[in-house]
């Protein structure tokens, strides 16, 4: 049994760009995670994720206009932003790591807007993964933006005057009201607790690159913001698809996660709920996440 515990830049799209591989034992899986934001790497979080390292080769990547692949590029050396870059850069990764870790296919985890990249992913190259998760999912972005909202206004009086001035209609919003929606959206206190021990413990970003995935969370937002606002999801997939989504997710809206499982075409589907959990299911409860991730999806 042979560990691996990597970090490098690869050349995807023309763009050097960045990736961590880790795990246990060369012989697991390959677990290749898509990092939501847009502009938000998961590789934060790789402290939380050690029990992962045990069942699968987990695979962290900043794609162009995130952490250490901004800092390496800057924003004019990460080319084109657009979610089909992502795509075309994201079979290229694929390809390396089926040549670097000797893997046919691999397992495809996308969590928030990740899965705006791995759902037309899978669809488009099912020859390339054992099963796709989805986590954190978005569906149809302008239904999904104007239940968060009311839900949130509905939950949250404090929030009525905020939203009232940006409206319901997530059609007329620009980027800065979508960001008034999604603070009152997300929970601040869970976020804090979560966030500020993974950024204090610079297990994997210096202070530098810390600025750069600040920097990366605002660029990329900027530049995707009309791309992600037209957001729509297909239902057709040709590989097992497990979606595990926060039983309490307000910001990718739980019931439109329910309703469009229910409409999937796949060889196999499955959803679970992670119990107390949010957005961020994946990492506020990564030991529950595991165990249903474990269960729901198919050994090779």
């Amino acid at each position: 049994m042979t560990n691996i515990e990597e970090q490098r830049f690869i050349r995807v799209g023309g763009v050097e760009q960045w990736v961590q591989i880790r795990g246990a034992n060369r012989d697991n899986p390959v677990l290749l995670v898509l990092h939501g934001g847009p502009g938000s790497p998961y590789a934060l979080f790789t402290p939380l994720l050690r029990s992962w390292e045990e069942h699968y080769t987990v695979v962290q990547w900043d794609r162009r206009g995130a952490g250490k692949t901004l800092r390496r590029n800057g924003r004019e050396g990460c080319g084109e932003m657009s979610f089909e870059q992502c795509v075309q850069d994201a079979v290229e990764v694929v390809e390396f790591l089926r040549g670097h870790l000797d893997k046919d296919k691999v397992v495809l985890l996308a969590g928030s807007m990740g899965t705006m990249v791995g759902t037309p992913l899978v669809q488009r190259r099912p020859d390339l993964f054992e099963a796709y998760v989805a986590t954190d999912l978005y569906v149809d972005m302008v239904a999904n933006e104007a239940e968060s909202y009311r839900l949130v206004l509905a939950k949250n009086p404090k929030a009525a005057k905020a939203l009232a001035a940006i409206g319901p209609d997530p059609t007329a919003w620009d980027l800065k009201a979508w960001e008034v929606k999604m603070r009152w959206s997300m929970d601040n206190a869970v976020l804090g607790k979560l966030f500020l021990p993974l950024v204090l413990g610079r297990a994997v970003y210096g202070w530098r690159d810390l600025r750069h995935v600040a920097a990366g969370f605002g660029y990329s937002k900027k530049a995707l913001f009309h791309d992600f606002m037209g957001f729509r999801a297909k239902p057709d997939f040709e590989v097992p698809v497990v979606i595990l989504q926060g039983a309490d997710d307000e910001v990718t809206v739980r019931s439109l996660a329910e309703d469009y499982f229910a409409r999937v075409s796949a060889p196999s589907k499955r959803m679970a709920l992670i119990q107390d959990a949010g957005h961020f299911a994946a990492f506020t409860q990564p030991d529950r996440f595991l165990a249903a991730m474990l269960g729901e999806v198919e050994r090779p």
